[in-house]
């Protein structure tokens, strides 16, 4: 077989691979969410560029080009995300509660909320925006959080400890440390909160939900399974919350951004 055979047979497979792509539901049902939730941002941001603060065409057609990128990323990353994220957290979920050994499981859960919140977007660009905070740190402050306290969401299902006491306790010791953190730590440990939304950590933990929801046969295991995501958004603002009490960087200084 000469190349031009294996590059024409290599062109036809990967047309192919695009258009079931392109003909996939899932896919179309992403993109539509994207639009959703990026066309109303666009219009506002639009509005803004006209009538409040004029730009140059430029600048909008490059707006422009930004929001179709975006809607477009969106939409394949929000796909591969339930493709990939969904089965492993159900799987995951299954095979814990069938184990109900707590050596395996507190470092199973420790390691994969740590892995999943550092492959999060939403952490990324928070990191970047912290400048008095060196981008590592704050992003292991933040992954180390939410590993602890998905394994401690999980312990509490297993043990079918109240979820309400728990959160009561916990939002408590929240706003006693907000009293000792210097105050411009407040704001990123709440803001760090949100990460454990983003699209990356929650197909994971609402599917690791669903999983041990599903290998629990009482009536309670449907309800037991809710409340992963609000004890995993307690463990981000509980972490840098300490960070801001025993961490003072040296050779990190935030510096004001300069609007022209």
């Amino acid at each position: 077989m000469t190349i031009e055979e294996k590059e024409g047979i290599c062109d036809a497979v990967l047309k192919n691979g695009l258009k079931n792509i392109l003909r996939n539901e899932k896919l179309k049902e992403k993109t539509r969410e994207s639009i959703t939730a990026v066309i109303p941002i666009t219009i506002i941001v639009l509005m803004l560029s006209i009538f409040i603060v004029p730009l140059e065409i430029g600048t909008i057609a490059l707006f422009m080009t930004g929001a179709v990128l975006l809607i477009v990323g969106m939409g394949f990353f929000q796909l591969g995300a339930e493709v990939a994220m969904t089965p492993l957290g159900e799987g995951i979920g299954g095979q814990i509660f069938k184990s109900k050994r707590l050596y395996t499981i507190v470092p199973i859960c420790f390691f994969m909320g740590v892995m999943i919140t550092i492959a999060e977007p939403d952490l990324q660009v928070l990191a970047n925006q912290v400048e008095s905070i060196p981008n590592m740190v704050l992003i292991w402050t933040v992954a180390l959080g939410v590993g602890i306290f998905l394994a401690a969401a999980v312990l509490r299902i297993l043990f079918q400890i109240s979820l309400a006491k728990i959160l009561t306790i916990l939002y408590i010791l929240l706003f006693l440390l907000s009293f000792f953190a210097p105050s411009s730590f407040t704001a990123v440990a709440f803001d760090s909160g949100g990460v454990t939304t983003g699209p990356m950590t929650v197909p994971f933990i609402m599917a690791l939900g669903v999983g041990l929801s599903a290998a629990r046969s009482d009536k309670d295991g449907s309800s037991d399974s809710f409340g992963l995501v609000a004890m995993c958004s307690v463990g981000p603002i509980m972490m840098v919350l300490l960070l801001g009490i025993f961490y003072h960087p040296s050779n990190a200084a935030y510096t004001a951004v300069e609007i022209p």
